[in-house]
């Protein structure tokens, strides 16, 4: 329950849902199977084979082999474990939105299409405000200038593919006003010539066109929307804190920073890895302490921990290998797995620590508590496996 109630410090509202829901999930699996179970199996026929609850001849062998090589086997799952946790820094924080679905939802085809033939999805919009609520602010030249000078120098830079500006506007109906001569491809130099050129241009637009996606009501602020390639989350947020600089030190009237779902997408993905770190730290103390509760002894219970966290870097760094990207989905990862994984680490500790007593030596309590939890504990992982396998029939990554 506690691995799933982490998810409460992922920022996602629907994650939060998903920990709550399976949390309570949780806790009636275990009050059925407590409460309930014991007492339908009173109540139905059930046979019981002579013998079934002894250990195979094969699972002993298997125990006594484990038991015999500890210290080979510690080494080797450590040297494993050490390779696939140095993978981890190889992955990189990456949410593509429109990824998130897979080829059989119509809306990510259509992306795809309009990605290869089109333009890019990815879009960074600033909103530059000239500072002048009087009306017409934007048609200051200076302010003008000043917009210019961001438009083009976002055209020079690789990850940008269009630059969409009011100030493009200006210049062509300038030209057009002087014979679509090409040297008049300029901004007007006077207020009241832009601001006539402004109402020129959106008098001349069809019924039902104007300029509000580009310009507010009050003609105070103007809209600039840079398109951008498909990026990893890293690079639109170092995109964005370039941009916010070069404006600051270039533009420092209309410095402000980048907005819409590109951005959004990017600062929710890298705080979701911030969050969940925060909470599967909290999840690890809290299991901890559950942990040395339930073997009622501090160096196991923190001993256990070894094998309940390394599962989760492990799958990282074979995701590593796989894939490569953690978005905000995958963020959650190390929170729930780990009071998933920690289950088995308390039935297998529970079992060896239970025997270790004066009248059963440590070796043979390894031994019996190996081959008396092998079944059940390999029941409850392909259990697990199959519950979270039905996830890939999801059409949402």
């Amino acid at each position: 329950m506690l691995g799933f109630l982490s998810l409460n410090f992922n920022d996602a509202p629907p994650f939060h849902d998903l920990g709550n829901i399976s949390a309570v999930g949780v806790l009636f699996a275990w009050i059925y199977a407590v409460f309930f179970l014991p007492a339908l199996m009173m109540v139905l026929p059930v046979r019981i084979r002579q013998g079934a609850s002894k250990p195979s001849e094969l699972m002993e062998r298997f125990a006594e082999w484990v038991v015999a090589r500890h210290r080979m086997l510690v080494l080797a799952m450590s040297a494993i474990v050490i390779l696939l946790v140095s993978l981890i820094p190889l992955n990189e924080a990456n949410d593509v939105y429109v990824e998130y679905f897979d080829e059989s939802i119509q809306f990510r085809t259509d992306t795809d299409f309009v990605v290869d033939n089109l333009t890019g999805m990815y879009l960074i919009d600033f909103s530059l405000d000239s500072g002048d609520s009087s009306g017409n602010g934007i048609a200051e030249p200076g302010f003008l200038l000043q917009v210019e000078a961001l438009a083009n120098w976002l055209r020079e830079q690789p990850e940008v593919i269009h630059v969409n500006t009011v100030t493009d506007v200006f210049k062509r109906v300038n030209r057009s006003m002087h014979g679509d001569d090409g040297a008049w491809y300029r901004l007007p130099e006077q207020r009241d010539l832009a601001a006539q050129y402004l109402l020129l241009y959106e008098m001349s637009l069809p019924y039902g066109l104007d300029l509000n996606n580009q310009i507010d009501i009050g003609k105070q602020s103007t809209r600039l929307t840079a398109t951008l390639e498909t990026l990893s989350s890293v690079q639109v947020l170092e995109l964005e804190q370039r941009i916010h600089n070069w404006m600051q030190q270039n533009t420092p009237d209309i410095a402000t920073l980048g907005s819409g779902p590109t951005v959004m997408f990017s600062h929710i993905g890298m705080q979701n890895i911030r969050s969940m770190l925060t909470g599967a730290v909290v999840a690890l103390v809290l299991i901890s302490l559950i942990m040395v509760f339930a073997l009622r002894s501090w160096r196991y219970g923190l001993l256990s921990l070894i094998p309940n966290l390394a599962p989760a870097g492990m799958a990282f760094g074979i995701w590593a290998i796989i894939d490569g990207e953690i978005g905000m989905s995958i963020s959650v990862v190390t929170a729930m797995t780990l009071g998933i994984v920690v289950d088995d680490a308390i039935v297998v500790a529970e079992n060896i620590t239970a025997r270790n007593d004066k009248k059963d030596p440590a070796l043979v309590s390894a031994i019996k508590g190996t081959e008396e939890v092998f079944w059940p504990v390999v029941a409850t992982v392909l259990t697990t496996v199959v519950a979270f396998g039905s996830l890939l029939f999801s059409g949402w990554f």
